[in-house]
């Protein structure tokens, strides 16, 4: 007969359970005394805030499900139900529509904090792929919800966007009839895109999981961007990171309870407060502020099949910047060639934000179109040249030698002197 696993707990309820299935112990291995580089700074936050911020999004994803109508009659009234006469539900609504975008504000930081500190390089590829499909569902989710309370915005948004894979040869009018369920954006997209929206956080936090599992089977990358070499140059995650991330925490919800409280309609289109009305299109259809960067390039191109190719490509690039990026040092605080084209990819974005918030008119033109070339000269040219060429400073010796020494350069010992030991 195999013995029971004895579990170290001393509570007897949890001790009986962790010995039939050690949840416990596993949780404390892989949360409480897991070491991590000890020289994390506040960028690496915004991973536990992404966790925090798709459960708010689940949880009161579910409660808007219990009253919402998916029916093109009924969906912007049951919309206008929630915010009246369900208790709380106004509150609710606000919470589940601001915290989309802070979810995209917390993934974007998290991205670019790791395309700067070379997250994506081995032995983390895997890592920074399921990162990346995390990122795609995201969008599709978004782009799902988006379409739910059936305003103007939300049903010239399906129409217009969805319309584009019509650009793609051979397969795009099938396409584009599959996804409205018929030969127009009607009640059965309505349904489809209600079910979808529903299902997909949860396919999100699955991936999530195994994006959790990868990084604890390969280590945190760290802002030097070096592999761990001993003991001393990790701290067990809990209380140092737990605390950490818990003021990170606080200043997320008070950034979060301003948008809901004082400013819930700031982010959203004025147009999506009105029914939608098929026979009266608005002067400008524009997507919701997240995807403008992406709907920036999509109108740079001149050509509607090259802007539908190079919007995706845009999104999808991300997946093989692993194997893009030639440079065997990971952080660019190391690559003084490579720093300052990553932090104009940075302003660049942002930039192409602004011009897809822009009707494609006059100067708008030009500059979407020298901003979308900048985001592809970055990854398909300045990543793989500048690797090859540039003369990356001289890494630390460890992760624990500049922590302990506040950050600053080690001093030279004066004469007489030895060393001191690592």
């Amino acid at each position: 007969m195999v013995g029971l696993f004895k579990s170290e707990y001393k509570n007897p309820v949890v001790r009986w359970i962790d010995e039939r299935m050690p949840i416990f112990t596993m949780m404390d291995k892989e949360y409480r005394n897991f070491p991590t580089p000890r020289n994390f700074n506040y960028f690496w936050n915004f991973g536990a805030l992404a966790l925090v911020n798709l459960i708010v999004m689940i949880g009161s994803g579910i409660f808007l499900a219990m009253f919402y109508t998916p029916n093109t009659s009924m969906a912007f009234g049951s919309v206008q139900r929630i915010m009246r006469d369900v208790n709380w539900g106004w509150l609710i609504r606000y919470i589940h529509m601001n915290g989309a975008s802070m979810f995209f504000i917390v993934v974007y930081i998290h991205t670019f904090r790791g395309l700067y500190y070379g997250s994506y390089k081995r032995p983390r590829e895997l890592l920074w792929i399921l990162g990346v499909l995390i990122l795609l569902l995201m969008m599709a989710t978004a782009f799902m919800g988006y379409v739910l309370p059936w305003g103007q915005m939300s049903y010239w948004g399906a129409t217009v966007i969805t319309n584009l894979f019509s650009a793609f040869p051979f397969v795009g009018k099938s396409i584009v009839t599959w996804l409205w369920g018929g030969y127009s954006v009607g009640n059965a997209t309505l349904n489809r895109f209600f079910s979808l929206h529903y299902l997909l956080p949860f396919v999100i936090f699955g991936v999530v999981f195994l994006h959790v599992v990868a990084l604890h089977i390969t280590g945190s990358n760290n802002p030097l961007g070096i592999d761990v070499k001993s003991k001393q140059d990790t701290v067990p995650f809990h209380p140092y990171y737990t605390i950490k991330d818990s003021v990170g925490l606080g200043v997320y919800l008070i950034v979060f309870a301003c948008l809901v409280f004082f400013l819930p309609k700031i982010l959203g289109d004025p147009l999506n407060f009105q029914q939608a009305n098929p026979l009266q299109t608005p002067p400008d259809v524009v997507p919701e502020w997240y995807f403008l960067p992406f709907y920036a390039i999509l109108r740079s191109i001149p050509n509607k099949l090259g802007g539908v190719v190079m919007m995706f490509t845009s999104v999808c690039v991300l997946f093989v910047i692993p194997w893009l990026d030639t440079s065997p040092v990971r952080s660019a605080r190391f690559r003084p060639l490579f720093r300052p084209f990553i932090l104009l990819l940075v302003v660049d974005v942002l930039v192409l934000g602004v011009v897809g918030a822009h009707p494609p008119v006059g100067s708008w033109i030009l500059i979407g179109r020298l901003a979308t070339t900048y985001y592809f000269l970055f990854f398909f040219v300045l990543m793989p040249v500048v690797g090859k060429f540039e003369r990356p400073l001289p890494l630390p010796e460890s992760i624990s030698r500049p922590v302990l020494r506040g950050g600053g350069p080690l001093p030279a010992p004066s004469a007489g002197q030895p060393m001191e030991k690592p």
